[in-house]
């Protein structure tokens, strides 16, 4: 699988943080492409099922996501399954009041469909949206 990560320390506490990110309505508001999360259900796990609307190069792509590794401050895992499945998972360390955010993005292109020349393309607009979402979330917590 391709696979996208970057990290961020935010001067912010870890529950803060995870209590955010671990709200999958809010990632809209830190996500670049994230168009729309509709029908939020929690799991027994303690995460979430919801729909998802992404936009990528121009193209509206619609799938769910459901939360598969929750481990409350420090991993937040997702499944997300439409026409490019992923896996995202966020991974938090506290460091004092501040805290370590890593961001992974594991992903199943579907070769036949895209061809390895799309899947780099892809992988190039993800790799810096990553470090958009990062950068958004430090905004969130440290600007406001």
């Amino acid at each position: 699988m391709p696979k996208v990560d970057n990290e961020i320390i935010i001067n912010a506490p870890v529950q803060e943080i995870f209590d955010y990110v671990s709200q999958p309505s809010n990632l809209q508001q830190i996500w670049p492409s994230l168009v729309e999360i509709t029908n939020q259900t929690l799991l027994p796990n303690g995460g979430y099922h919801y729909s998802w609307v992404y936009k990528m190069a121009g193209i509206h792509f619609n799938g769910t996501g459901e939360c598969i590794d929750i481990k409350p401050n420090l991993v937040l895992a997702s499944k997300n399954h439409g026409m490019i499945d992923s896996i995202v998972s966020f991974k938090f360390l506290s460091i004092g009041i501040r805290t370590k955010v890593s961001l992974t993005i594991d992903y199943q292109v579907p070769m036949p469909l895209l061809g390895q020349l799309t899947e780099m393309i892809i992988l190039k607009m993800n790799a810096k949206e990553i470090g958009l979402i990062l950068d958004n979330l430090r905004i969130r917590f440290e600007e406001t």
